[in-house]
């Protein structure tokens, strides 16, 4: 039996646990190490090993803009016969704050003006639809049309499911907006972040002329899980990881969030002085 004085400081200890606040302590998903949650800062990046969180498409642009004049915001499906799919949009929009799962616009980069594309995967996982890609498509048009370069960061689980073929369209449709841009001389940056998977992978997520991506992302085609029970086979633990697909020479460089605002400056500001020269 516990003696008196055992069982008050239990009793104490049990009360105080009890006032201290949930949601203190955060699990890395790529380490699985726990931290308190201020040690992930400001860019939400794990404290051990780098990987960064995901954000919605409002904190990235808060992150990585000066100043940003969103595009197209006013577009947005009309109606849909997949059962539950309305519902389950308002519910998107209302764990977002995003009214799709990409946000287009003009914007200022450490001085440097682009046009920018932020995917949220809050939003739906930032699976691609029918508004998704008419405003990535828009994007690529304005920015020929106005000789801006375009940067984008990715994060999509691919393709969206509820619009069928109307959604793997927009993968050939964003590609001709792409080429056309190319066609006009114009520069195109994509930063891969957690997760560039499925269809946005496929299609313009590798199409850009410099292609970033943050530690420990994830990129690729078909999942991991899918691909394992496919072949039968354990797959190795840094499969589809960012520093892996670099290996194979498919990303040109992994960048620390903290690190990524000055890189894209970079590169827009090398971009302007060789058409200037």
């Amino acid at each position: 039996m516990l003696k008196p004085q055992q069982a008050t400081l239990d009793e104490a200890t049990l009360k105080r646990a009890q006032t201290i606040p949930e949601g203190l302590w955060r699990t890395c998903p790529n380490c699985g190490t726990s931290a308190y949650r201020g040690r992930f800062g400001s860019l939400q990046v794990c404290p051990h090993c780098g990987f960064g969180l995901r954000l919605t498409a409002s904190e990235r642009l808060a992150q990585l803009c000066d100043c940003f004049d969103p595009w197209d915001e006013q577009l947005e499906l009309a109606d849909s016969d997949f059962p539950g799919y309305m519902v389950k949009r308002a519910q998107a929009q209302a764990a977002s704050g995003s009214s799709e799962s990409v946000r287009c616009g003009q914007a200022v980069i450490a001085a440097q003006p682009c046009a920018l594309a932020v995917m949220d995967s809050y939003y739906m996982m930032g699976s691609l639809g029918q508004v998704a890609g008419e405003r990535l498509c828009r994007l690529f048009e304005r920015a020929t049309a106005q000789r801006l370069a375009v940067v984008i960061v990715t994060a999509s689980g691919g393709a969206r499911m509820q619009e069928g073929i109307q959604s793997l369209m927009q993968m050939a449709k964003i590609s001709a907006a792409r080429a056309l841009h190319v066609q006009a001389g114009l520069p195109y940056f994509v930063v891969l972040s957690d997760p560039t998977m499925g269809g946005v992978c496929a299609s313009f997520a590798m199409q850009g002329d410099v292609t970033l991506a943050e530690p420990h992302a994830r990129v690729g085609f078909t999942g991991r899980r899918v691909i394992e029970a496919t072949l039968h086979n354990k797959l190795p633990a840094s499969f589809q990881q960012a520093e892996q697909v670099m290996a194979t020479g498919f990303i040109d460089a992994i960048v620390p969030r903290a690190q990524l605002k000055a890189r894209l400056a970079l590169l827009l500001q090398l971009h302007q002085e060789v058409c200037h020269a």
